[in-house]
This record gives C-alpha cells, sequence and structure tokens, in this order.
C-alpha cells in the first residue's frame, strides 16, 4: 500500500444463496443455482486469488459469504452432487466440440466451455478436495482477504423485528456459523438486503461485530447530518461502525443499460443452447422434470439491441474487460482527488455487490475484478484497496448518526419484500416466532434431553422459513411456487415440532426425516433465540 494515497477504495462482494437441499429427490432443479454460482463465480474467484497470490500481489477486498452458503458449500451430498453435476456439462460440452466442428466460431467457446468446466472439476477434487470453504479462509489467515457474516438465512430484519429474539437470533446464528467454519470472530456483516432499522446496531454490539453496510440513503438521511456524506465510516450510538454505499462506482457495474455488462462484445445471458437446440439432444442435460433450463453453455455476444445475435468472441470480450477496468481506475482516482480536496481525512469509497453478478450473470466480470485490482496495485498512487476494518484502525474517531431505516431494494425501503404478492407470510412468520419463544419457554429448562433437539430443529425450521429470498421471489415471479412451498413447509414443520412437546409424545421418526431434510447449521442450540 502507497505510504500516503489521496483516498481508498472498499470493494465488498456478497456471496449468497438460498438454502436448497433435497435429499428426497435423486435430482432437483433449484440445487442447480448453487451449481452453477460454484462454477461461474465462486471457483473462479478463488483461481484469481492464486492468481494475485502467485503474482505477489498487494490487495485487500472484503466477501460476505452467508451462513446458508456456508452450510451448503460443507455439505456432503451437495458435494457429491456438484461433481454429477460438472460430470454432466463435460459431456455435454464434448458433445458440443463434435456437433460444432465445422463451425470454427462456435467450435472455440465450446472448447472454452469444455475446458472451464474440466478446470472446475480438477481444481474442485484434486486442488481443494471439495473444501472452498477452506481455501477462502487460507486468503484471509493471510491477511489479503476480509470475510464477513451476515444473518443466518438472510432473513429480512426489520419484518422480523415484531419479535425481538427472531433479529438476535438471525445474527447470533450467523455469528456462531462464521466462528465454526473461520475459526475466528466476524469483524463484520452484511445486513441481509442491507435493511436496517433503529435500534438494530444494539444485537450487533452483542455478538462483537464492528461493523455493517448500508444503502446510500440510510446513511444521507441520518440525524444529524453525516459530515462526510457516504465517504467516511460513522458510528452509531452503540458504537457500531457503519458504511455507506457509494453509487457512483456501483451503477457502472450494477447497471446493465449505462454500466460495463452492457458491452455489445460481452456475453449475451439469454442466449443459452438449452432453449436453442432440438429437445431429443439437449433433454438429458437438462431439468430431469424435461423442462428447459439454462445450462450455461451461451454462444452469441450481446451484439445490439436485437433479436439478431453475433458469435461470442472470447478474446474480444477479454480486451473489453481489460478496457473497463482501466475506465473504472481512472474515475475511482478522479472521484478521489476531488473528494480529498474538500475532506479533512482520506476519503473511502466503499462498491457493495452481489458476488454473483461476476461470472454468472456478467460473464467477463471475474476478468474485469482481476484486471481492476491489478491495475490498481500497480498503475497508480491516488487511490489504494482497503477493507472496512482497515479504515477503522487509520480512523478510529468517527461521528455518532442515528442511521435511517432503509434497504438496497427497490424505492429504497422495504416494498420488495412487503407487497401484495408476498404480504401473506409476515402474520404466519410472526406467529411462528412466538410460537419459538413459548416453546423455549415451557420445554427449553431440560438440558440434553430429546425436547432440546426437537428445540433445536424449530429454530431450524423457523430460520429456513425467515430466508428474504422466498418474499423476494414471490415479488419477482421466478420460482414463486417453490418460494411459497418452501415457506409453508417450513412452518408446517415448525408447528409439528411444537406439538410433539405439547403432547409430552415425539415421534422419533418424524423428527429424524425432518432432521436430514432440514440439516443446515448442525451445531444450532435454541438458546440463540433467549436474551
Amino acid at each position: 500500500m502507497s505510504v500516503n494515497p489521496k483516498g481508498y477504495f472498499a470493494l465488498v462482494l456478497h456471496a449468497h444463496l438460498p438454502f436448497v437441499r433435497h435429499p428426497e429427490y435423486d435430482d432437483f432443479l433449484e440445487e442447480r443455482w448453487f451449481f452453477e454460482a460454484m462454477s461461474e463465480t465462486y471457483l473462479p474467484l478463488l483461481e484469481m486469488l492464486e492468481g494475485l497470490a502467485r503474482d505477489h500481489v498487494d490487495y485487500y477486498f472484503t466477501l460476505n459469504l452467508s451462513p446458508s452458503l456456508c452450510n451448503m458449500m460443507a455439505d456432503d451430498l451437495l458435494r457429491s452432487r456438484y461433481v454429477r453435476y460438472l460430470d454432466r456439462m463435460i459431456e455435454l460440452s464434448e458433445r458440443e466440440i463434435d456437433r460444432n466442428r465445422f463451425s470454427p466460431d462456435f467450435h472455440k467457446v465450446a472448447l472454452m466451455y469444455y475446458h472451464r468446466f474440466s478446470n472446475a472439476r480438477s481444481r474442485f477434487l484434486n486442488n481443494y478436495n471439495q473444501d472452498v470453504l477452506r481455501e477462502f479462509k487460507k486468503y484471509q489467515d493471510m491477511g489479503n482477504l476480509e470475510i464477513i457474516t451476515c444473518g443466518a438465512t438472510h432473513g429480512y430484519l426489520p419484518l422480523l423485528s415484531v419479535n425481538k429474539e427472531a433479529v438476535r437470533a438471525q445474527i447470533r446464528v450467523g455469528a456462531n456459523s462464521y466462528r465454526k467454519f473461520f475459526g475466528t470472530q466476524p469483524k463484520g456483516i452484511w445486513l441481509p438486503e442491507c435493511a436496517y432499522y433503529e435500534g438494530m446496531d444494539k444485537f450487533l454490539k452483542e455478538e462483537g461485530i464492528k461493523y455493517f453496510l448500508m444503502e446510500t440513503h440510510g446513511i444521507l438521511f441520518s440525524r444529524p447530518r453525516p459530515k462526510f456524506g457516504v465517504y467516511s465510516s460513522y458510528y452509531t450510538k452503540n458504537k457500531v461502525a457503519v458504511f455507506g454505499r457509494d453509487h457512483e462506482s456501483s451503477k457502472s457495474v450494477w447497471s446493465s443499460v449505462e454500466g460495463y455488462p452492457g458491452d455489445y462484445n460481452y456475453r449475451e445471458y439469454y442466449r443459452d443452447i438449452g432453449f436453442d437446440l432440438d429437445y431429443d439432444y439437449i433433454r438429458p442435460y437438462i431439468s430431469s422434470t424435461g423442462v428447459r433450463i439454462f445450462t450455461g453453455i451461451k454462444y452469441y455476444r450481446i451484439t445490439g439491441e436485437t433479436p439478431h445475435k453475433e458469435p461470442y468472441v472470447p478474446e474480444w470480450a477479454t480486451e473489453k474487460a481489460a478496457e473497463h477496468a482501466g475506465n473504472f481506475l481512472f474515475n475511482r482516482e478522479k472521484q478521489i482527488e476531488y473528494l480529498a480536496s474538500i475532506f479533512d481525512r482520506q476519503p473511502l469509497i466503499l462498491s457493495p455487490y452481489d458476488a454473483e453478478l461476476y461470472g454468472h450473470w456478467w460473464f467477463e466480470g471475474i476478468q474485469f475484478l482481476n484486471f481492476f485490482i491489478r491495475k490498481m496495485c500497480y498503475d497508480q498512487n491516488t487511490v489504494k484497496l482497503i477493507t472496512p476494518s482497515m479504515y477503522l484502525n487509520l480512523y478510529p474517531k468517527n461521528q455518532v448518526i442515528n442511521p435511517s431505516p432503509s434497504s438496497w431494494g427497490w424505492k429504497g425501503y422495504y416494498e420488495v419484500w412487503l407487497n401484495g404478492s408476498n404480504d401473506w407470510i409476515y402474520a404466519h412468520l410472526h406467529r411462528a416466532q412466538d410460537a419459538m419463544g413459548e416453546a423455549i419457554k415451557k420445554h427449553g429448562s431440560s438440558a440434553g434431553t430429546m425436547k432440546d433437539r426437537v428445540l433445536n430443529q424449530m429454530l431450524r425450521e423457523l430460520l429456513l422459513a425467515q430466508s428474504s429470498d422466498w418474499a423476494f421471489m414471490m415479488k419477482t415471479g421466478a420460482f414463486s411456487e417453490y418460494a411459497a412451498k418452501k415457506t409453508v413447509t417450513h412452518l408446517e414443520r415448525l408447528h409439528l415440532l411444537k406439538s410433539y412437546l405439547d403432547k409430552d409424545l415425539i415421534n422419533m421418526e418424524s423428527l429424524e426425516e425432518i432432521e436430514k431434510a432440514d440439516n443446515i447449521f448442525p451445531e444450532i442450540h435454541y438458546s440463540a433465540y433467549q436474551p
């Protein structure tokens, strides 16, 4: 790091998926969300980190690995199914190489996919021994990567807050899961959907969490007015630090219209052979129900705002990624130069993104990150990479503010997760939260008994039902039926388990079946729901 840069840039990636695991089926469509993210985002991200370490690049950035995602990464069933998925994709890409042998443009791209899937399989099995969490932990231990936690199942905390125990449990179980996987105390937390309400910071302080992140207006609408806008750290009244998102740098990547991902040379996401090719040919590689789905093999570039698409040229896309990384860095330099001229401290630009944007939605996104980090470290001295905790070490004294309730969802508040498509779930969630508290109060004093086991599973079901992903899917209409079913199933199981306790008659076969299906947080204890 430069001795005296004019300012700093904090890159924060949020890696999260809802807990989807179905041992009762041999093949389940929604589990592919995890497999695709592993191949397109998480493994390429690890490969990037390996390259940075190999080349002794002095980088720093922050990664949130959500507890639900960590538990999926650590699950033996999902690991084995991921290998099976890769085997099928390697087989499909081999067939594609043969099918396109007389089409040079497509043949080259088919070879690219074959090498990507083969490389992913080799690294996952041979380099990582299927343990990607250990690999991420290695880079944190080296001091370059700062891994932070999240709510246990990404519950939308403001809408759960009618029971303070529900908010406490989401935060406490998330922090405990982090300690289990990474062997240390989490410094920061990514609040699910960056959603905040007044008073939440006391639960963060209870868990020893030093900082959290907010959407831009959560800081700008604070009381009193923040002296440095979103370009510095602040403290809440409970002395938990808070950072706000920089809108200018975010929209350069988020926006498919104004941002880099919309460039015509990048890969077109929606043209996939799962929909383009003959059904009988593609049938073995799509959903087991026979429904056409994305396979991840796509041959076209964005081309333009037209149905006509030209073949994808990887070299052109790589050149664009390098060009855009340079432009992104140039803009951050100018931004920092201006901010430094009006502040009496080195300003901070904090740019948070969904990790799956890079590699999955924006195919060249990991290349962009790699180019940007290297250019940031080697090509200039105006702005340097940093993590939020490092910035707090530089500036331990900060203005105290009361952040405004907010989220990073559409319109900036709670509407995405509370609207006509999903509002029905909250009465049931709140009733379940009450039931959880009642069950603990009545049955929670018998340490080490079978009742403890039932209470622990009740808390798992409650946490899984609370996931904000289900409400989000209902709002967007994508997989809304599955989301509703997941919500109802977890709530039904919670009430069934409570009935066992109330009747003092536990159905062991049923309990074991539920535990096998919903095995997240094996270390959980229902006391996380208590003060």
